[in-house]
């Protein structure tokens, strides 16, 4: 199922210019933005994980109807500086680090399974996309940083429904 799974997400993160940095056990994290810098990134992240979110709850779905364990996903975005680079002499592994990456990872621990929650800096760069709509949902106490404004995101039309 892992396999699977983060797989697909290869497959969603490549159709929308992110670049997969590592998988650790269960969790897969990707940036954008890099390794070449655009002006997109932010709204490639939430495209990327509203997609990621959609295949993730198909096959809850499908697993559920056949009696099966299933997995749920916790996805947080956020966006700011990192420092980038290949680490290691032996296996060598394009990495990133930073504040940015550490408040990233708060954005997950501080979501709830089946939603993408983001950042006041990631909030900032996309809250005129049309494509998007968000539910504000204040300040919230997030490990080792205090309090962070955050916001769930969802696509503005309902999956499969059209303009």
């Amino acid at each position: 199922d892992i396999h699977e799974c983060f797989s697909a997400f290869d497959r969603i993160m490549e159709r929308h210019g992110m670049e997969k940095i590592k998988t650790i056990g269960d969790a897969y994290m990707a940036a954008g933005g890099l390794p070449v810098p655009n002006t997109t990134h932010a709204g490639d992240a939430v495209r990327a994980a509203l997609e990621l979110r959609d295949f993730i709850e198909q096959g809850k779905h499908d697993k559920m109807a056949r009696g099966l364990p299933f997995f749920e996903v916790r996805i947080g975005i956020h966006t700011g500086p990192v420092v980038a680079g290949i680490v290691g002499v032996k296996k060598f592994a394009y990495d990133i680090w930073g504040d940015t990456v550490n408040t990233a990872s708060r954005m997950e621990s501080s979501g709830a399974p089946g939603r993408v929650n983001i950042s006041q800096s990631t909030h900032a760069l996309i809250k005129q996309d049309a494509a998007f709509r968000f539910e504000h949902r204040g300040r919230v106490q997030a490990k080792g940083k205090g309090e962070i404004e955050m916001w769930f995101v969802e696509p503005a039309l309902p999956a499969g429904r059209r303009a």
